[in-house]
């Protein structure tokens, strides 16, 4: 147990959504076809997840609704069964609401796949098993990143898929590719009995949660804490130490939760960065993470600020 993780701590970690699967990746099978024998796939929809009955739909690579689907993405091994991703976004669905909203309601039904809905992962992140977690997060993850890096990097040329999907390679000048993981900072800030929330434009009304950010080039997992911190609200932090991390396919990311000690307490917000911040004493956060709060509204259960918030709260961090 890492020394800086309060004990009893990382039994809680396993409440994290998308953690614990125990997921085998089979790196050394990428390289053949032989895993496609009797493999199940996940089909993919802009993003969506499809499930039935709380649980990920899995269909025979020959299944009419992959028809027109990208290539099959191996995700893993669940057991001896080999795990696919296809991504079928090219179906277009008879009624079609666009959205641009921070979470997407809406749910699409596969004529083809019947007793399955397609829905926004994070909506239903905290009631999938732990496998089906792994597997959504890695699927979503991975047909995101094949869709968005189509063309080569280093000469514009279109590039191909290998290695079971997790590589692309540029036919024109053979560069490789693979795919990205952003690292990002997620803080629990406290300073006495009090933690800092805020909340970032086009969130839910009422939603606050810990202060975020990408780390930068060059830049140490502590000094992005301080900086962001700095940054969006003009608090200095000091001691920084690690707590938990979370893969947050959203589009692909590595939350890094850490929790930091202020040094400061004046607030002055930084507009574009967020929409509002402010200081939380404890009852507050606690009525606030019950759902009691007459304003503020947690964040989502198994994400990594709802398990940070949760564990400063019971004294875990």
């Amino acid at each position: 147990m890492p020394g800086n993780v309060a004990p009893g701590s990382m039994g809680a970690v396993m409440d994290l959504a998308f953690m614990g699967g125990g997921l085998d990746r089979a790196a050394a099978r990428r390289g053949d076809e032989e895993w496609h024998k009797g493999a199940l796939v996940l089909p993919i929809w802009r993003g969506k997840i499809c499930l039935e009955d709380g649980r990920l739909v899995r269909l025979a690579p020959d299944h009419p609704a992959l028809k027109d689907a990208g290539a099959p993405l191996l995700l893993g091994f669940d057991g001896a069964q080999a795990v696919a991703a296809q991504d079928i976004s090219a179906w277009e669905p008879a009624s079609l609401s666009e959205t641009s909203l921070f979470f997407d309601p809406t749910e699409q039904v596969h004529p083809l796949i019947p007793g399955g809905r397609f829905v926004e992962l994070r909506g239903v992140m905290s009631g999938l098993s732990p496998v089906d977690g792994e597997l959504a997060a890695t699927a979503r993850a991975l047909t995101g990143w094949h869709a968005t890096h189509r063309f080569c990097a280093a000469c514009g040329q279109p590039s191909e898929p290998r290695q079971s999907g997790w590589q692309r390679i540029c036919p024109a000048c053979n560069t490789p590719h693979f795919p990205r993981t952003d690292p990002v900072v997620i803080m629990l800030i406290a300073r006495d009995d009090r933690v800092l929330l805020g909340r970032s434009h086009g969130w839910p009304e009422g939603m606050y949660s810990c202060l975020a950010g990408f780390i930068e080039p060059g830049e140490t997992i502590e000094a992005a804490v301080r900086r962001e911190v700095f940054e969006e609200t003009c608090i200095r932090v000091g001691d920084v130490r690690y707590a938990a991390s979370q893969p947050w396919p959203f589009p692909a990311s590595l939350m890094l939760g850490m929790v930091g000690q202020a040094e400061t307490e004046a607030i002055t917000l930084d507009p574009v960065e967020l929409e509002a911040a402010m200081w939380v004493t404890r009852d507050e956060l606690a009525a606030m993470m019950a759902g009691a709060h007459p304003v503020l509204k947690a964040p989502r259960k198994g994400a990594i600020a709802q398990w940070l918030l949760s564990g400063w709260l019971e004294g875990r961090l």
